[in-house]
């Protein structure tokens, strides 16, 4: 008899299906449903430590705020997969939410109740609340501005790298003259030279313009030509065999078969450019997020500072995420192929 048995492969694995399925209580989510509902009862019983003449808003608020979402998660948790997409996305984000939960309830401690951290440099977190109401319009102005900075950059030197990445891995005699100025200039982060960009450009918008697309043209440059370079040449001997010209050799064979290459530069542009954006906005750019943190940090207004650091990470964040699903729909035939 062989010692492999195709039934024993077929299975199933056993596995607790009790969280997964929602056939019975969502052990993980109902964790994280009482660690907010103590967050929220702590943060109303416990009063706040009043240091100097600071009085912090919307403490009752703040805890009413997490007993709502601790309610919220026992109900996801005790219905199981009702609630249909919500609730699948929330299994999935269970333990995060439990973690955010002793996170905040540290923070919380740590400033309003026993005041350990040094005011006004760390504020507690229902401050933030008083920023996002009192001001969100300026909040957002900022965040208009650095996105439509960033877009300009960020498409200019995404497209400039990806045809210069394709035509170099394409032609040795270009490939010849590009590579000794990626050696030169790929290098020097693009921050380094914001002196010399303010000089030589009209305003300060276009010079952070042209720094964000520099810093997004280098890896993206990179990583095209490497994946087209990379090809196998099999794959043009099969489409030459068949009466491929030229350009379908490169727009239907070089470029597709180089888009996992290429979109790893693009996520490596996006990520250089973050930086490059804050610090072009804090040094000569009067506008966006990063002005926002230079102007909060001159007046000592530090929940404000803080407040601007969530709206960016988010908005950074949805950004990648963003990007993540145009890959997956462009590269839907990787699949199966590679390991996602």
């Amino acid at each position: 008899m062989s010692s492999f048995d195709p039934a024993i492969s077929r299975a199933p694995i056993a596995v607790d299906t009790t969280t997964e399925r929602g056939t019975t209580i969502w052990r993980t989510g109902l964790f994280a449903a009482l660690l907010w509902a103590a967050l929220g009862i702590l943060t109303i019983q416990w009063p706040d430590r009043q240091v100097g003449f600071n009085e912090w808003a919307f403490t009752y608020e703040f805890g009413v705020g997490a007993i709502v979402i601790g309610v919220f998660l026992a109900v996801v948790a005790i219905t199981g997969r009702r609630l249909g997409p919500v609730a699948t996305h929330l299994r999935r984000a269970g333990p995060w939410l439990a973690a955010l939960a002793i996170f905040i309830g540290i923070w919380e401690v740590a400033t309003a109740k026993l005041g350990l951290l040094p005011v006004p440099f760390f504020a507690p977190p229902q401050t933030l609340i008083e920023v996002y109401k009192d001001d969100w319009k300026r909040l957002f102005d900022s965040l208009w501005h650095s996105l439509w900075l960033l877009g300009n950059g960020f498409f200019i030197g995404a497209i400039a790298g990806f045809l210069t990445g394709v035509s170099i891995g394409w032609s040795r005699s270009l490939g010849y003259w590009v590579h000794p100025i990626l050696r030169f200039l790929g290098p020097i982060p693009s921050t380094a030279l914001l002196p010399m960009a303010f000089f030589f450009f009209p305003s300060s918008w276009s010079a952070a313009v042209f720094l964000i697309a520099l810093a997004t043209w280098f890896p993206v440059t990179v990583l095209t030509w490497s994946g087209v370079a990379g090809v196998n040449r099999a794959f043009y001997d099969v489409a030459r065999t068949l009466g491929a010209s030229e350009w379908f050799l490169i727009l239907r064979v070089a470029i597709p078969a180089a888009l996992p290459s290429v979109f790893v530069g693009v996520f490596m542009g996006l990520g250089a450019s973050f930086s490059v954006l804050v610090a072009a906005e804090m040094m000569g750019v009067k506008a966006g997020l990063g002005y926002y943190l230079q102007w909060a940090q001159g007046w000592a207004a530090y929940s404000n500072m803080f407040a601007a650091l969530f709206v960016m990470a988010l908005t950074f964040s949805g950004l990648i995420t963003a990007l993540f699903k145009v890959r997956d729909h462009l590269l839907a035939w990787q699949k199966g192929v590679v390991k996602w």
